[in-house]
């Protein structure tokens, strides 16, 4: 079988929107269908750790039955139930990394680069760094790093779901224990991610309208771009049966009209660019049909690869502040 036919180039790279009533619910049956009725978080307080300006409570609570999601919370000094903040979840990367999960973008491990969650905490927000299935506390005993994560994803195919729709599951229940915190300002909650987090984002955006401002870094792969190229990714980029009816740029439209920033390197091959530019069009006409042109914005820099430069940071905190702060 050639595996450039130019009927499969045609179809995934297909010019016709979907209409965004018909392509959230084709999604939805394409990530395994309908989210679980919500059982409670039962939530629990392991730990306290204490830092310059902000303390880290590591807890836990229940996404689903059985199934219990470590987190980190970190809050700043002064801030409590009579002075709450605004709140961002930040997902963290992949990075074939499996040993890391929540306590890089916490601070306490892996690249100073992307201590994101020290970075957000310091300017006076609340976060949730909480760990992705298969990263970190939710490891396998016996199977090893990616080894479990493939497990996981085919166990999630043979069920009629996905690992996309196990991430969205999880994402929601970290905003419903964030909306439970005292200390967070009701409404003003946002959310950030890189690489595997930036996927992260724009899947979890069209299913929570709790979380009033998104930026993902460095990841739109599209479904034309990684059939182009014949790109592995990780395992949320993939939802069996969506390339009939879109493609990754359709479900990022799908947030519209809530301010989303989308930042990429021009050179990373994880998100090849000329897809990326016709993606973000995409997701743009979508703001522009809701009357809300300004609350997107995609940044390219050029000569970068997939990294969390200055600039893409500086763009974060310039996007969380100006709608979360200043909402």
């Amino acid at each position: 079988m050639s595996a450039d036919r130019p009927e499969d180039n045609q179809r995934l790279g297909s010019d016709a929107p979907p209409a965004p009533s018909d392509f959230r619910t084709a999604l939805l049956r394409c990530l395994g269908g309908e989210w679980p009725a919500p059982c409670p978080l039962g939530p629990r307080l392991r730990d306290t750790i204490r830092q310059d300006g902000y303390r880290i409570e590591s807890v836990d609570y229940e996404v689903e039955p059985g199934d219990r999601v470590a987190g980190l919370v970190m809050i700043p000094d002064g801030v409590d139930a009579d002075h709450p903040a605004p709140a961002v979840a930040v997902w963290h990367q992949h990075a074939g990394q499996w040993h890391l999960g929540k306590s890089e973008p916490a601070g306490l491990l892996g690249d100073p680069m992307h201590h994101t969650g020290v970075a957000l905490v310091k300017e006076g927000y609340v976060v949730l760094c909480p760990d992705a299935l298969c990263f970190e506390e939710r490891q396998h005993p016996d199977l090893a790093g990616g080894a479990f994560e493939r497990f996981e994803f085919l166990r999630l195919v043979v069920a009629g779901k996905s690992m996309a729709w196990k991430n969205i599951l999880d994402m929601r229940r970290a905003i419903d224990y964030l909306s439970q915190r005292p200390e967070v300002q009701a409404g003003r909650i946002g959310c950030y991610g890189h690489s595997m987090g930036s996927t992260h984002t724009w899947l979890i955006g069209p299913w929570d309208e709790r979380i009033g401002c998104l930026v993902g870094n460095c990841c739109l792969p599209t479904y034309a771009a990684i059939h182009r190229t014949h790109l592995l990714h990780c395992f949320p980029n993939f939802i069996p049966g969506l390339a009939a009816y879109g493609d990754t740029p359709d479900i990022a439209a799908l947030i519209a009209p809530r301010p989303l920033l989308l930042n990429f390197g021009e050179t990373d091959s994880g998100s090849p660019i000329a897809e990326v530019r016709e993606g973000v069009e995409k997701i743009a006409a979508a703001y522009a049909a809701a009357g809300t042109p300004e609350h997107f914005e995609a940044f390219i820099e050029p000569d970068t690869g997939h990294v969390l430069s200055a600039r893409m940071w500086e763009k974060t905190r310039e996007w969380l502040a100006r709608h979360l702060r200043r909402a």
